[in-house]
């Protein structure tokens, strides 16, 4: 069986084009693809070559690990139905071709993945295009309700990221955060929290600091922001080595975490929160793109700030 699938062949080399599917097995689902994800964060650096070292990296590859769509096919094994919708967090399901492996590190972005029932979530298929963003809002349960973490009082980039954290803190029940962002395009949108321009705000007693922009050299500027005690959460992707000053942070008693990926729980309760309508994902996807403009795309979603979220349309692909 082949499909249609992202090829990521180098850096900045990408296309649409044809890969087998290994067969499915008992344990495994056959999920026709409806809409696909473009991150902004990793995917960005293995399409720049930026991305460091990484185990099972390699080119060419199949980015994308926010995929939602219907299941064609159900193991005997896996609990589910066919018809059903489920999210999708990538796959590693193909073969190798006549030019060598094609490494599914990620894996999502094709018309047709195979893979394990314990990997997917089931979704309401009302949900459409916004059913890609479900590993994107547990990235950012993640950061707020992970082990050791404390809710954010405030959070800087106010991209999709930022916004969910934003958002998920303010379902909590929580005092919403403010939320400081310096491009004028991102500042609005928000939804029962403030956003302004770190310039504008002359708080210093944040006791938690979480940082959704990715952006480099960010520490000491955050740490003068903080209490006594406080603590700069890293929720975002970093490729360099990370430097900030020691003596301020010492005077603040200062704490770092980093909040890594999505754990199975986080989907979980992350879909809950959007059943029950305390989280809405309306808003967050600005773009809409079809598989065969798919370098296009991926360019726009990387390079344009006016690009919150970029989805491939792939119930659009003939």
């Amino acid at each position: 069986m082949q499909t249609d699938a992202i090829i990521l062949s180098a850096p900045r080399q990408l296309s649409l084009g044809k890969v087998g599917l290994k067969a499915a097995g008992p344990q495994d689902l056959v999920v026709r693809i409806d809409h696909s994800g473009v991150s902004t964060g990793t995917e960005k650096l293995f399409w720049s070559g930026e991305m460091p070292p990484f185990p099972g990296m390699g080119y060419p590859l199949v980015p994308g690990y926010e995929a939602a769509g219907e299941i064609l096919e159900a193991g005997r094994d896996t609990g589910f139905k066919t018809g059903e919708h489920v999210f999708v967090p990538g796959a590693n399901c193909f073969e190798a071709t006549e030019q060598g492996p094609v490494f599914g590190l990620f894996g999502g972005a094709a018309r047709t993945l195979v893979t394990d029932a314990r990997r997917v979530t089931r979704i309401d298929p009302g949900m459409g295009a916004s059913g890609a963003l479900l590993a994107l809002a547990a990235t950012a349960r993640h950061a707020v309700a992970g082990a050791h973490a404390a809710m954010p009082d405030l959070v800087v980039g106010h991209g999709v990221l930022g916004r969910l954290i934003a958002r998920i803190v303010v379902a909590s029940g929580a005092p919403a955060p403010q939320v400081w962002e310096i491009n004028p395009a991102r500042q609005a949108g928000a939804a029962g929290y403030e956003v302004c321009h770190p310039d504008n705000d002359s708080r210093r007693d944040y006791t938690c600091i979480m940082d959704a922009s990715g952006a480099e050299g960010m520490i000491d500027q955050l740490v003068g922001r903080l209490a006594k005690n406080g603590e700069v959460v890293l929720a975002g992707f970093y490729t360099k080595p990370l430097q900030f000053n020691f003596v301020p942070a010492f005077m603040r008693e200062a704490r770092l975490r980093i909040a890594a990926e999505w754990q199975p729980e986080d989907l979980i309760a992350t879909r809950d929160l959007i059943d029950t309508g305390r989280l809405s994902l309306d808003g967050l996807i600005t773009h809409h793109a079809r598989p065969a403009d798919a370098a296009a795309a991926y360019e726009l979603a990387f390079t344009d700030p006016d690009c919150l979220k970029m989805i491939l349309d792939w119930e659009a692909h003939a």
